[in-house]
């Protein structure tokens, strides 16, 4: 009811009626569930019959970049010995910050972060579920102010804004959904040098201002304008760290292969940034020195039962770490033979599973694989492609395991600056 209810209330139907759905059910036989969902049709019947019809116009969610939005009001805060506890401390009580303290968003700030693009302050760049806020460029400047970043960082901001309100990236239940997901930014091209976004040794975790910020930018977008306030919209059972802040670049220079942003389209003197609606990360640390060897331990790795991958077919992520990616390199491998071999390697008998995940996954994937049995060998993606590789971090034997939230595809989209 409170998911419902703030749903509602963010697109203007406050009053909606709205039918309860029991929850959790995931634990209860198959006759509770029926016993349930007869009673739920009963309200929607009764509520369809008595309420009269709505628009869904504001319930689209479609992207409306280009258009205008509103410019932000000003808030004026009382003088005080401590203005920066006192800017906290309204942030605290009005849900605008992620827990940590927060930049105060004055109007010199902003202003200077409008520095980084030429484009106008009320312009819309998308509009995020699942409040469908107007993230609208002076929108996006704030919440980078609130996170630390540098002017420079907005274009990357930007592009990252674009790219989740991709409906591949299906950021409406990525915002709501019980699992850990977080969105994990990989930024390739020149922009990442110039910016100093850190692809090499500790790439995932702290020291790195741009990393930190960039990613921590994107978190308080999605919950001040997209309206994930935990407890509210946001329904993540537990959550992960990396909902505070989740970015890194692509380590481009002992990259044996493509980078990602080449792999899709784009020039290596271009700058982008894709987005992924990561779950979490598995460390792998292995000494193996053949590629068959390093294959197999990866795939394994993979390959577990209680996974949103193979009850959906989706679209896990394995970062490399250059030592791993050279010996894969120096046995012949391509990339693409990688994610073959890793597709075939990491198949999973459906036996394995709960049973109530298999019930899950016969419902989600029938239509792809045909009939699903406990001896049916499930792929972690639909095809071979959909397995994201890129090579980060330092010197180490440690490659990272990133499995998706299942019902999310990455986004790419172009960093568009002065300089590249």
């Amino acid at each position: 009811m409170a998911l419902g209810r703030a749903q509602a209330s963010a697109l203007g139907y406050s009053s909606l009626p709205i039918a309860v759905v029991p929850h959790p059910f995931g634990s209860v036989d198959r006759n509770a569930v029926r016993a349930m969902a007869e009673q739920c049709v009963k309200q929607i019947a009764a509520l369809a019959c008595a309420t009269p019809g709505v628009t869904t116009e504001q319930m689209s969610g479609a992207s409306a970049s280009g258009t205008t939005g509103a410019r932000a009001a000003l808030l004026e805060i009382a003088h005080e010995p401590d203005l920066v506890t006192a800017f906290n401390r309204v942030c605290r009580e009005r849900r605008w910050s992620d827990g940590l303290p927060v930049v105060a968003p004055t109007r010199e700030r902003v202003e200077q972060m409008f520095s980084g693009t030429r484009r106008t302050p009320q312009e819309t760049v998308a509009k995020l579920a699942p409040a469908f806020g107007a993230a609208t460029v002076e929108g996006i400047a704030i919440n980078a102010v609130l996170a630390g970043c540098d002017s420079a960082y907005l274009p990357v901001l930007i592009a990252a804004v674009e790219a989740v309100a991709a409906p591949q990236f299906n950021l409406q239940s990525i915002q709501s959904t019980t699992n850990p997901a977080a969105v994990w930014i990989i930024v390739n091209g020149p922009i990442a040098r110039r910016l100093g976004i850190n692809g090499q040794c500790n790439c995932l975790g702290e020291g790195a201002w741009a990393n930190a910020t960039i990613g921590r930018a994107l978190r308080l977008i999605l919950r001040n304008i997209g309206g994930a306030l935990p407890g509210d919209m946001d329904r993540a059972t537990q959550g992960q760290p990396g909902k505070y802040t989740f970015c890194c670049a692509e380590n481009e220079e002992e990259n044996p292969w493509e980078a990602l942003h080449v792999e899709r389209g784009y020039s290596r003197e271009r700058s982008t940034v894709t987005v992924v609606g990561a779950e979490g990360t598995m460390n792998m640390c292995t000494l193996a020195r053949k590629a068959d060897d390093l294959i197999r331990v990866i795939a394994g790795t993979m390959r577990h039962p209680p996974s949103n991958e193979y009850v959906h077919g989706s679209e896990p992520w394995i970062v490399l770490a250059p030592e791993h990616a050279e010996i894969l390199h120096a046995a012949g491998l391509t990339k693409a033979e990688v994610k073959r071999r890793l597709w075939e390697e990491s198949k999973m008998r459906a036996g394995v599973m709960a049973a109530e995940d298999l019930g899950r996954t016969q419902a989600s994937r029938t239509d792809e694989l045909g009939t699903i049995r406990p001896d049916t060998l499930l792929t972690i993606s639909k095809r071979a492609d959909d397995i994201g590789i890129i090579v980060a971090g330092g010197k180490g034997t440690h490659s990272v395991y990133i499995p998706c939230f299942g019902n999310t595809r990455s986004a790419t989209r172009e960093v568009v600056c002065d300089q590249q």
